[in-house]
C-alpha cells in the first residue's frame, strides 16, 4: 500500500484477542432492546473514556460518539449498532443478540482503542448508534448532526456462511430496501346466522391477500412482496367489525421500492372499493437500499486484501436483508460510504435465535476496520 501505514500495532488486535473475545461475550449477555441500550452503551463509553476519548451523549436515547481529534477537521467515521432483537428463546420472550449487533460494537471500540495513540490527519469519529432495528436509529443520530463535517463513513456487518465464508470479507453489503404497510380493514359487525346484515372484512382480507399474491407471482427476483401479519374476529359467531394486516415489501433498489409501493397501494384502494369497506393504511419500517460508492469500496477493498489477501476478498455481498446505516447516505448523497459484508462462520442465519459464529473473526474484521480508516486517512476528501 503506497503511502499508508501499517499500524504501530496493526497486530494490536492480536494482541488483544482475549479482551477482544471477552468483551463481546459480556456485550452478548447484555443484550438490550431497541432505544433500551443503557448498559451497552455505559459499557462502551466507560471503555473509551479510560483511553482518553472525547464522549458526546445526547437527551432521550443511548447513542454517543467518541472522537479521536486529528490535524484536520474534517471527519472519517466508522458505525456500529448496539441493539438487541426481541424474540423467543427457548420458550421465553427475550432481549437476544442475534445479528451481530454485540460483535459490530467489539469490532468498532476496539478499532478506536488501537487507534487512540495513532496520529492522524483527520478527525475519527466512532458512532455508536441505537435501535437499529426499528429502522430508527440513524435517523435520530443524523438529528443530532452526527454527520458533521463527515467525509467518509463506513460500517461492517457479520454475514450468514451462505453468503461469505470464515476467513474472507467483501468491501461492500448490497443491502435491499425494505418496508412494511400495517392496514386496518373496518367493515361491519354482524351475526354469523346473518352476514347480509354486515360486511365482513376478512372476506375483504382474503381478496386482498389474492390480489398482493398475484403482484407476487408477477414479481422478478428484484423485488417481493407478501402478507406476514393478519388479525380479526373474537367469536365463532360474528362477524367482525376489523381486521388488521400487515405486508412486508422487499426490493434491490429504491426506485424499484417506489415502484412496488404504488402497486400496493392501487391494490389496496382497488379492493376498498370492490368490497366496500373501508382501508387505512400507512408505512412503516422504511430502509433504502445501498447505493454503491465506487471510491470507499476501493478503500475497503485495499484494506481487506491488505489484511486477508486478495484471494480472500469477495467483490460484493448481495443481500435481501435491510440496513438503516444506508438512511445515512440516502439523506447525505455527498458523503462516501459502504459497509463491509464479515463471513464469520455465521450459522443457522441472522435472526436465527440460536444464532452463532467463529468469534475468531472479531480479530480479523477488528484490523480490517482499522487499516481501512488508515487508508481513509490518506486521502484527499
Amino acid at each position: 500500500m503506497d503511502g499508508v501505514p501499517q499500524l504501530h500495532g496493526m497486530h494490536a488486535a492480536d494482541e488483544h484477542k482475549e479482551e477482544i473475545i471477552k468483551t463481546y461475550q459480556e456485550l452478548h449477555m447484555l443484550a438490550e432492546p431497541s432505544w433500551e441500550e443503557e448498559k451497552t452503551s455505559q459499557y462502551i463509553k466507560e471503555k473509551l473514556v479510560n483511553a482518553g476519548f472525547i464522549i458526546q451523549t445526547y437527551e432521550g436515547h443511548f447513542g454517543f460518539i467518541a472522537e479521536l481529534e486529528g490535524e484536520q477537521s474534517d471527519v472519517i467515521a466508522l458505525r456500529a449498532d448496539m441493539d438487541a432483537l426481541v424474540q423467543e428463546v427457548d420458550g421465553a420472550v427475550v432481549p437476544n443478540h442475534s445479528c451481530g449487533h454485540d460483535a459490530h460494537s467489539t469490532m468498532v471500540l476496539y478499532t478506536a482503542l488501537i487507534l487512540s495513540k495513532q496520529k492522524m490527519k483527520h478527525t475519527v469519529r466512532f458512532i455508536f448508534q441505537p435501535a437499529e432495528e426499528k429502522a430508527a436509529g440513524a435517523l435520530k443520530m443524523m438529528e443530532e448532526n452526527v454527520l458533521q463535517k463527515v467525509k467518509f463513513l463506513f460500517g461492517i456487518h457479520l454475514r450468514p456462511v451462505m453468503e461469505i465464508p470464515f476467513g474472507k470479507a467483501a468491501p461492500v453489503i448490497l443491502h435491499s430496501s425494505t418496508a412494511s404497510i400495517k392496514g386496518v380493514i373496518k367493515g361491519v359487525p354482524a351475526h354469523a346466522a346473518r352476514p347480509e346484515l354486515g360486511n365482513n372484512p376478512l372476506e375483504a382480507a382474503a381478496l386482498l391477500i389474492g390480489a398482493i399474491r398475484q403482484i407476487q407471482l408477477n414479481a422478478s427476483d428484484h423485488y417481493s412482496i407478501k402478507i406476514t401479519e393478519l388479525h380479526g374476529g373474537e367469536a365463532s359467531n360474528s362477524i367482525p367489525e376489523n381486521a388488521r394486516f400487515t405486508l412486508d415489501l422487499r426490493a434491490e433498489s429504491n426506485d424499484t421500492m417506489e415502484m412496488l409501493l404504488e402497486k400496493a397501494k392501487h391494490t389496496i384502494t382497488k379492493i376498498e372499493e370492490l368490497t366496500e369497506t373501508e382501508i387505512t393504511s400507512k408505512v412503516e419500517e422504511y430502509s433504502p437500499a445501498a447505493v454503491k460508492n465506487l471510491p470507499a469500496i476501493e478503500i475497503a477493498r485495499k484494506a481487506i486484501v491488505s489484511i486477508l489477501g486478495e484471494e480472500n476478498t469477495e467483490e460484493a455481498c448481495v443481500s435481501p436483508g435491510a440496513e438503516d446505516f444506508h438512511f445515512y447516505t440516502a439523506e447525505n448523497p455527498a458523503i462516501a460510504a459502504t459497509m463491509i459484508g464479515l463471513g464469520c462462520g455465521l450459522k443457522p442465519g441472522l435472526h436465527h435465535p440460536k444464532m452463532q459464529f467463529n468469534q475468531e473473526a472479531l480479530v480479523y474484521g477488528t484490523k480490517i476496520l482499522t487499516q481501512m480508516l488508515l487508508e481513509a486517512d490518506q486521502q484527499r476528501w
